[in-house]
């Protein structure tokens, strides 16, 4: 790279690639060979003009050029322009702009063969999402870490500020009796970087001797601002599945209505009431019977049901509003 001068800027592309395995939601990483730190990064590389006739094709070329794999639903997140979460301490190259998109894909899943042996082969591979975002799984009840290490935290470096951050901090961790929201996976992740919470603020230069004791608690580290990029990404999803049928993305051809609810249930990071959830299924049309049965449930034989793509054509917004 070339001495950064002011003006040189550099455009990244960066995927948050999502797939499913034994209802976890798990997210591509791939390893980078001039880097020895460890931390987990998202697929990315710079955008070419010269070779990449569009964003989303260099972004597909770079997955498959780094885990082997071909990702199906494609969209734009958002644009990251920060420095600091880039650069290296001393670095004068090129101001990387990086595009982040979500992608999903179904390489993840047990009976695809093909695509574990091209991530073995590649050094990539699927991790856990909650590994970086312990705070967002409900699905078991409230998470203890939030009362026990971030809010004592977060509420100490608040009281230091004006009314906007006692204000954010309630809004997007529901404070005073609010509702948590499961889109607001970005919301936190920033303030928990302005608090200076998470090992990625030391790439802004920040002394983190006093709060080094909390980054065992606030999640698994990524590389440059690759934990930004796929907060934005969960927050996108959540929210695209209450009015795009996208979870039928990661689903199977066939699957059964628990199999559906747990998949739903692990991508929100929360509980749903089993009745509850299988009349909203039914109400939206979303599935139908195959006309066969799993008796892999270990119980009685469930029911297989699939997507009926015909609810696209029959209404703008067939989600599931949970």
């Amino acid at each position: 790279m070339e001495r950064f001068d002011g003006k040189n800027i550099a455009i990244g592309l960066s995927a948050a690639v999502v797939g499913l395995k034994d209802q976890t939601p798990l997210i591509l990483t791939i390893c980078a060979e001039d880097k020895g730190d460890g931390q987990d990064m998202l697929p990315f590389g710079p955008f070419d003009p010269l070779r990449h006739r569009t964003f989303e094709l260099g972004l597909r070329a770079f997955v498959e050029a780094q885990a082997g794999l071909q990702i199906g639903h494609v969209e734009q997140l958002y644009t990251f322009g920060d420095r600091g979460r880039h650069a290296q301490p001393g670095d004068k190259a090129y101001h990387v702009v990086s595009v982040g998109y979500l992608a999903l894909s179904r390489g993840a899943a047990p009976e695809d063969a093909v695509s574990a042996e091209a991530l073995k082969l590649s050094g990539a591979s699927f991790q856990p999402w909650y590994v970086y975002f312990p705070w967002e799984d409900w699905r078991a009840g409230r998470p203890e870490i939030l009362d026990q290490y971030l809010l004592p935290a977060l509420s100490g470096w608040a009281s230091h500020g004006d009314a906007t951050k006692a204000e954010r901090l309630k809004l997007a961790f529901a404070l005073d009796g609010l509702v948590w929201d499961d889109e607001r996976v970005l919301d936190r992740y920033e303030l928990l970087y302005e608090a200076g919470l998470v090992r990625e603020v030391a790439v802004d230069g920040r002394d983190t001797r006093l709060v080094s004791e909390m980054f065992a608690h606030t999640g698994r580290p990524m590389r440059y601002d690759h934990r930004r990029i796929l907060a934005t990404a969960i927050s996108r999803l959540r929210a695209k599945l209450k009015y795009r049928p996208l979870v039928f993305e990661l689903m199977g051809d066939e699957f059964t209505l628990t199999d559906l609810q747990k998949t739903v249930e692990a991508l929100a990071g929360r509980h749903l009431h089993k009745q509850n959830f299988r009349r909203l299924v039914e109400a939206n049309a979303l599935v139908e019977p195959t006309g066969t049965s799993s008796v892999q449930t270990g119980g009685r034989p469930a029911q297989l049901f699939r997507f009926r793509r015909e609810v696209l054509l029959e209404r703008p917004a067939p989600g599931l509003r949970v």
